[in-house]
């Protein structure tokens, strides 16, 4: 969590400074100011930069014109319309052909980093290298990310007994060790090289390659422990009935904790049904229902995750419009964090965006929603949980879509005091509202893209995927008239909106799970 200054005036002296006091004050402290509020910002924080307030839109031309563009009286059906039927349905029957064995090799934890939905993608390989081991699965161990600090565990954040439940057929999975393993810790592991630790799994490691050096230490021991385990199975040549498995978990059996899917809940009842501008809103509980809300017809809304934080912005090198300083803040946090190993940081920031690898910030995600036919009175739910520049950088997007919402916004203090501080809770919160929109938009691509896009395509549901080049390449011309804008940005997307792709040789069944998990009907 970054740091936050605070400053508090005090009235140390009763007399009142005299003018020429007060400017020779000013002189003398501004330096100093200055200096502290950017050493502030270097060296933690992704909001202080915020406070600032002097960030300008980077693209004012075509920013003025969005803001003109006309409100539409109904919405528009082309761009609200639901997906057609694309022929693909779910199919995950043959998952239990094959059989629990009656007697388990022994138990096998599995410790996953990253932020949610690395570690979501982690939670089903887990389980399918279980399948292949024919070993009881201990429910997977959450690390501490280093970003965000949050230590929810796996029971805080999804529904364990669920979890089990579903896939009880499928596979053995444990709560806990018995004590005769209790030892078996992520502690001990620490403090010495352990015999029952796996530490070179292979990223995307094969089937055979676990039952050649796991199945060993399971039939030795009768627990083996994998870590780190991110990215440790390979999305190819495994068994038809494995790669079905992996999405059951992902589709089925990992649902959110109670108060995760209320919270949601209320979330997206009420932006399907704002109250009227004069009259105050009635919640009676979690659920989200209002007294107001019976007739009323439910709104569409548009889910937007902005992943604009302060790492995403430093490991791509580009320039996002805020200077001199900004840029050496930047640079130094990305010497800080990588050593200067940062690939982009070779070439220019124009050669980066026309290759489509800088990040959207929140005006260029504007300017493409207004351009696509999204107006002034969309309802849009902005998924984010730390935005790089604070409110001054999310402004343009919000002048140009007034009705924007988060979990702030539509929900009370007492109602996330839950979720308050945790950063896996409230990924949770806005992975629950982004697969329950209208339509899905993720400025960059990432683990929470990736996952949403997955999970929507198994469901049938639009999902608008940016072209980053195109759009890097339309932005750096400058003398681009709306009008133009508009066209190629419409043109450029009319097969990004949730078509289904089917998925190819390396790229992963969590965002591509047709064929493996989807049949033709």
């Amino acid at each position: 969590m970054g740091k936050m200054m605070r400053f508090q005036h005090q009235n140390y002296y009763h007399q009142p400074l005299t003018r020429e006091a007060i400017a020779g004050l000013f002189v003398f402290l501004f330096p100093i100011f200055w200096l502290c509020l950017f050493t502030s910002f270097t060296n933690a924080s992704s909001s202080t930069f915020s406070v600032s307030n002097v960030m300008k839109p980077r693209h004012l031309p075509l920013l003025t014109s969005a803001l003109r563009r006309e409100s539409s009286n109904g919405e528009p059906s082309d761009l609200w319309a639901p997906l057609t039927d694309q022929g693909w349905r779910p199919c995950l029957e043959s998952v239990n052909d094959l059989s629990l064995p009656l007697k388990s090799e022994g138990y096998l934890q599995v410790f996953l980093d990253g932020g949610l939905n690395q570690q979501r993608m982690g939670i089903c390989d887990a389980v399918a290298v279980a399948k292949v081991l024919n070993a009881t699965l201990v429910i997977p161990h959450l690390e501490v990310n280093p970003v965000w600090q949050d230590s929810s565990s796996f029971m805080d954040i999804f529904d364990v007994d669920h979890f089990i439940n579903v896939l009880k057929d499928d596979v053995m999975i444990v709560k806990e060790l018995p004590d005769e393993f209790s030892w078996s810790t992520r502690e001990y592991y620490a403090t010495a090289i352990r015999a029952t630790r796996i530490k070179r799994a292979p990223v995307h490691a094969s089937a055979n390659w676990y039952l050649e050096n796991v199945l060993p230490v399971l039939e030795s021991y009768g627990i083996a422990a994998i870590s780190p385990f991110s990215h440790r199975l390979s999305f190819d040549n495994l068994p038809s009935e494995i790669q079905k498995l992996r999405c059951k978990v992902n589709f089925k059996a990992l649902v959110f904790v109670p108060h995760i899917r209320a919270l949601g809940d209320a979330l997206v009842h009420r932006l399907r049904y704002p109250p009227a501008e004069s009259q105050a809103l009635a919640i009676d509980d979690l659920t989200g229902n209002t007294h107001q809300n019976d007739k009323q017809r439910p709104q569409k809304f548009v889910v937007v995750h902005l992943r604009f934080d302060k790492d995403m912005a430093a490991h791509s090198a580009c320039d996002f419009g805020g200077g001199k300083v900004e840029k050496l803040a930047l640079a130094k946090y990305r010497q800080t964090i990588w050593g200067g190993r940062v690939l982009n940081s070779q070439f220019t920031d124009e050669e980066l965006r026309s290759q489509g690898r800088c990040p959207l910030t929140p005006e260029e995600i504007g300017l493409l929603l207004a351009a696509l036919g999204f107006d002034n009175s969309t309802r849009l739910y902005l998924a984010s949980h730390k935005v790089y520049g604070g409110e001054a950088r999310i402004a343009t997007l919000r002048e140009l879509f007034p009705m924007m919402e988060s979990k702030k916004s539509l929900a009370s203090s007492e109602e996330r005091v839950r979720i308050k501080g945790k950063a896996s809770l409230l990924a949770a919160v806005d992975y629950y509202v982004g697969l329950h929109s209208d339509i899905f938009v993720s400025a960059s691509p990432g683990n929470m893209h990736n996952a949403l896009m997955g999970h929507r395509t198994f469901e049938n549901m639009k999902t608008i995927r940016p072209n980053m080049a195109l759009l890097g390449q339309l932005l750096l011309n400058k003398n681009m008239t709306w009008s133009e804008f508009r066209q190629a940005a419409v043109e450029g997307h009319q097969n990004r909106q949730g078509q289904l792709r089917l998925r190819k040789l390396k790229q992963s069944i969590y965002t591509y799970p047709a064929p493996d998990c989807m049949c033709q009907a």
